[in-house]
């Protein structure tokens, strides 16, 4: 059972606490009131936030209306969860921060939402009107800061407003591809009381416009036609295809029209490792060899080589939520903008049965080839996956992972190699259960992602694989996670240093100067653990890996606690794009 949030559960009987209740009853609210009626009219049921004079009167409201606080002890780590909670849910991720140093903390974690396309809405504290340009506390320009890093930010002049613009943030956080957005509230606006009739207040459902778009007819039916006339197809699915919950008609289409699938992001797992149609080791042949390519909600950025890495033979299909992604830094013989889920299922049914014999034998044939080549990289990899060198190599870790994982575990990479090496073998099994820092390439987000994960699936384990370095960032709120009864198992790839920038510079300034700013101390993070009341171990040896893994889980179930599992990997070790400094060119 989670711990009892005090704030949830108020019993005072003071005077002016009954004086509120009477206010209330007689249609008197307060701009915080409005806030929770809003949030809960947007589906809204959990918010992340550190306490702030600013926005206490928020949180007031939050308990009238049922909805969950979960209080944090860095603002970072309330937007990281934010974040994984909308990953995890579809709906609109909340984040409460004061003002001043509550939002700036935060900023780390709405950009990590901004390149991930993820849908939050941050509510942050100000000073009162009466005191603009005054010098209060805390008081800083926020919306010009938010503004470059979220879709709509805007302040709230009045309390007559608030529910109304909450509303309105909502719409622009769920408008074309989903993204951020950001609302001060003036801590007068936020508390004054108003004649709740003379609020507005959208009613649920009857302000939003349907946003299942397929775009032009006649471009469905040109991809379709592409399609059933293609030898030698593929498609690369990316996070917007689970970020708009359209990875059932995603797999239909592979599987309807017997296409190679690749996936990044959140679209691993949209297939179980082992599906037919599952493909990962050969992205660049498929991209070399095809004859039509279909990207679906993905960015040509730094991750695609910026198209560059496509061949210039194939016909190029782009699909995305968003217009301006649409041919940005590569051209392409077709795009559509739209939902995804519609548009692949609009087209899958604008081609089944259209498929003449001959071209699906040469479509079987082009899924065999790409199969067989599966099998030779996955072998090549292999004595990476089972090495028993010591200190251990980041790939046997990986790999462990991988055969830990059960069918209900979200898994969760928060680092840099750790992200890039394990991607390489942990496979998901099932929809929403891999998350990853996306394109902004942010550490510290795995304790929040875990946070949100456990809040959203009750029922699922969670497992969070750090680098040292990240670990460190946000560690301490895995007693929140412990606080509300969410514990997870943490595992963490120990090499003493921040690894992935550290080989850049051992290759451009050599032994003598590529170890500056980079190394860190020996820190057995099992104690971590341990201090929380938790189960740690240090791991040291390969083939303790797995029984380690094992007794964390364990603990997990029996304490109701985070686990620790200190792994100690090599640091001469590097991810191949690291070695080939892919991240930036």
């Amino acid at each position: 059972m989670a711990t009892v949030n005090p704030v949830q559960n108020p019993k005072s009987n003071t005077a002016d606490d009954t004086l509120q209740r009477k206010s209330r009853d007689a249609g008197i609210v307060s701009g915080g009131h409005l806030v929770a009626k809003a949030l809960k009219n947007e589906g809204v049921d959990t918010i992340f936030t550190l306490c702030g004079g600013h926005i206490i009167d928020i949180y007031d409201g939050c308990v009238d209306e049922g909805i969950r606080i979960i209080d944090v002890r860095h603002e970072q780590v309330a937007a990281h969860a934010a974040d994984g909670y909308a990953r995890q849910t579809g709906k609109l991720g909340c984040v409460v921060t004061t003002a001043g140093p509550g939002c700036t903390n935060a900023v780390t974690g709405v950009a990590t939402a901004f390149r991930s396309e993820s849908p939050i809405l941050h509510i942050g504290g100000q000073g009162s009107l009466s005191q603009h340009k005054m010098g209060s506390l805390q008081d800083l320009p926020h919306v010009d800061m938010m503004s470059p890093i979220t879709k709509f930010a805007a302040s709230i002049p009045s309390t007559e407003r608030v529910a109304d613009m909450v509303s309105m943030a909502a719409r622009e956080a769920f408008n074309g591809a989903p993204g951020p957005v950001y609302l001060e509230i003036p801590r007068d606006v936020l508390d004054r009381e108003v004649d709740l009739a003379k609020a507005v207040i959208p009613k649920p459902g009857h302000y939003r416009a349907s946003t299942h778009s397929i775009g032009d007819p006649a471009d469905i039916q040109k991809l379709a036609d592409w399609l059933v006339d293609s030898e030698r197809p593929a498609i690369l699915y990316g996070q917007q295809v689970w970020t708009a919950r359209g990875h059932e008609e995603a797999v239909a289409l592979l599987r309807g029209l017997d296409i190679p699938g690749y996936f990044n992001g959140a679209s691993r797992g949209l297939l179980p490792p082992g599906d037919p149609h599952h493909f990962d080791r050969t992205r660049s042949q498929a991209f070399a060899s095809a004859d039509l390519l279909i990207i679906v909600g993905t960015p040509f950025d730094f991750r695609m080589g910026y198209g560059k890495r496509i061949s210039k033979d194939l016909k190029l299909v782009q699909i995305d939520m968003d217009y301006r992604t649409v041919g940005k830094n590569r051209d392409i013989d077709l795009g559509l903008v739209g939902h995804p889920g519609a548009i692949l299922d609009a087209v899958l049914k604008a081609a089944t049965g259209r498929i003449k014999n001959d071209k699906r034998q040469l479509r079987k044939q082009w899924l065999k080839t790409l199969s067989d080549a599966e099998g030779v990289a996955t072998e090549k990899l292999m004595p990476l996956f089972k090495s028993n060198s010591m200190p251990i190599h980041p790939y046997r870790v990986a790999y462990e992972l991988n055969e830990f994982l059960r069918d209900d575990t979200i898994y969760i990479g928060d680092g840099g190699d750790v992200v890039t090496i394990s991607a390489q073998a942990v496979r998901p099994r099932r929809p929403g259960q891999w998350m990853d820092p996306g394109a902004l390439g942010s550490l510290g987000v795995g304790t929040g992602f875990a946070i949100a994960a456990g809040l959203a699936n009750p029922s699922k384990e969670v497992v969070c694989y750090y680098g040292d370095g990240s670990f460190g960032m946000t560690a301490f709120d895995m007693e929140t996670a412990n606080r509300f009864g969410v514990p997870y198992v943490a595992v963490i790839g120990n090499n003493s240093a921040m690894n992935q920038i550290r080989y850049g510079q051992l290759a451009k300034y050599g032994d003598q100067r590529g170890n500056v700013g980079n190394l860190l101390g020996d820190v057995p993070f099992g104690k971590f653990a341990e201090m929380l009341g938790g189960y740690g171990e240090e791991v040291r040896d390969p083939a303790h890996i797995a029984a380690a893994l094992q007794r964390a889980r364990e603990s997990v179930a029996k304490l109701r606690k985070c686990a620790v599992v200190n792994i100690w990997v090599d640091p001469r070790e590097y991810a191949p794009g690291t070695k080939n400094q892919t991240m930036y060119k």
